[in-house]
């Protein structure tokens, strides 16, 4: 067992996969856990794994909220898994009567950062801490060390981080990957975000692997190798997704076949309400008026993915499909060596600009809010144990970010500028054989589109302009007069009289 911790003794309420594997972690690290769930048979299941993993003595199960408190010290340190939206707001009302000054609550749910606030704002007359608390890695880092983002009161953050500290995953210096985020939502804020970034990376990663399957004519197996390798070095090393991406394309069942051959084309996490961040962090992206299209386009894909019916509906509409093709010259073998290494030179330079986009939504908010996000210690959270691990890019950004002034906006980084104008003639090479191929590309090409626009001052926006102050009386700029801001210009160009 490892060395105990000032807590002793939480509550973890909602033992789900995500909140199962998290009360055995914290009994494993000597703390008992009290269990509260709706479901009497969830309860039953994680007592019967505690009882396998030796920790029977660590969790015990609870019916009502009064004897789930009276189970706890003081402070009373309860922990949320729970679906995002109302069902917080039920449990806190809950368990209101019984909360006292100093309790802490910590929300480990992937929650919407305004529900979060509104919730700490609630409870400051009670004199009751609640931590927003983004939790990364999946299930099976629930249980072994997640990596976890905990934003709120300093004085409630200082009580439960060395207990965070010691089940929160691991970085190769055995450094914990768990940091205080900020004030108020930030927290769950940058989790969000964190989402965010995941779905560009994803879509990057899956549009890869479709042009390797059906434009090269790689097997899954030799998708996997290429994969392997992309982890083991450069600029993709130690990239989370692409090492569960070939191992993924390497899994047979046990009739000898690949799983992945069976998986339709559905994502409908969005769709079913499983999953708000997605959704939450591209309507944050327009709101506060961030070019994030690596992101936006990768949600639309989803969207579109999650109605295979009205797309066969549609195919039938159009008399077929425009079919993704091989790509002829470039899958034989004495020039497929090369198109993967521009593939992977493509699918980084997506994911570096996932991470630029998303940074910048997350300081555009921090600055709006005045949460005083240190963009070093989220650096330290995404090393380890979260779904956008990227050893190359987050040694590279943590680097920045050691300067405490440092410009967020990464665009603004020669560093940065560099890595992404080093990879751009790969990726626009990519992206050009993809459409002469009709190959699926929304985030390469987005990312593509979002680097020539970003750097350029002659965007077809000058003929936009007069367009909106044609119809609209909108007013404009004029090129002489310098950059300016983004507000509404001065002067107008009476077009065409009413």
């Amino acid at each position: 067992m490892a060395e105990r911790t000032p807590i002793q003794r939480l509550a973890m309420i909602g033992c789900g996969s995500m909140g199962g594997g998290m009360a055995l972690l914290f009994a494993e690290h000597g703390v008992t856990v009290s269990l509260n769930d709706p479901s009497e048979e969830t309860m039953d299941q994680l007592l019967a794994t505690a009882r396998k993993d030796g920790l029977q003595d660590r969790l015990e199960k609870h019916g009502s909220y009064k004897d789930l408190c009276d189970s706890l010290g003081s402070p009373k340190v309860f922990v949320f898994s729970l679906p995002h939206g109302n069902v917080g707001d039920t449990v806190v009302d809950s368990l209101h009567p019984y909360l006292d000054k100093g309790d802490i609550i910590i929300d480990a749910s992937n929650e919407n950062w305004e529900n979060t606030q509104r919730r700490q704002g609630k409870l400051v007359p009670q004199g009751v801490y609640y931590i927003g608390m983004g939790v990364s890695g999946g299930y099976q880092a629930a249980r072994r060390g997640p990596s976890m983002c905990p934003g709120g009161e300093d004085m409630a953050l200082d009580v439960v981080m060395p207990l965070l500290q010691q089940v929160a995953a691991k970085d190769s210096q055995d450094n914990p990957c768990v940091a205080k985020a900020g004030a108020g939502g930030s927290g769950h804020y940058i989790k969000m975000i964190h989402n965010g970034i995941e779905h560009g990376m994803m879509s990057a990663l899956a549009e890869a692997w479709q042009i390797m399957t059906m434009g090269l004519n790689m097997s899954y197996d030799e998708v996997a190798d290429a994969f392997a390798g992309w982890d083991a070095e450069g600029e993709l090393r130690g990239t989370f997704l692409v090492n569960i991406g070939a191992d993924i394309c390497r899994q047979k069942d046990e009739q000898g076949k690949h799983v992945l051959s069976i998986v339709q084309d559905k994502v409908v996490q969005d769709v079913d309400g499983t999953e708000g961040t997605g959704i939450w962090s591209q309507l944050e992206a327009v709101r506060l008026h961030v070019p994030a299209p690596s992101l936006t386009t990768a949600h639309f894909i989803r969207l579109a993915s999650a109605f295979r019916a009205d797309r066969k509906h549609v195919k039938n509409a159009f008399g077929g499909e425009f079919p993704v093709q091989e790509w002829s010259e470039a899958a034989k073998a004495d020039s497929k060596k090369a198109v993967l290494e521009k593939l992977r030179k493509a699918v980084y330079a997506a994911f570096l600009a996932s991470f630029v986009e998303g940074l910048n939504i997350i300081d555009q908010a921090n600055k709006r809010n005045r949460w005083s996000i240190d963009y070093s210690a989220v650096m330290q959270i995404w090393r380890n144990g979260c779904i956008i691990r990227a050893d190359y890019i987050t040694d590279m950004l943590a680097e920045i970010f050691k300067d405490p002034d440092a410009d967020v906006d990464l665009l603004h980084s020669k560093r940065i500028a560099q890595e992404l104008a080093g990879a751009f003639p790969a990726l626009k090479e990519i992206v050009a054989r993809a459409v002469q191929y009709n190959s699926i590309v929304p985030s390469l090409s987005a990312t593509l589109e979002f680097l020539k626009y970003s750097t350029n001052t002659v965007l077809p926006t000058q003929f936009y302009e007069a367009q909106l102050d044609y119809f609209g009386k909108h007013m404009f700029d004029l090129k002489s007069e310098g950059a300016g801001k983004p507000e509404t210009g001065k002067h107008h160009f009476e077009w065409k009289r009413a």
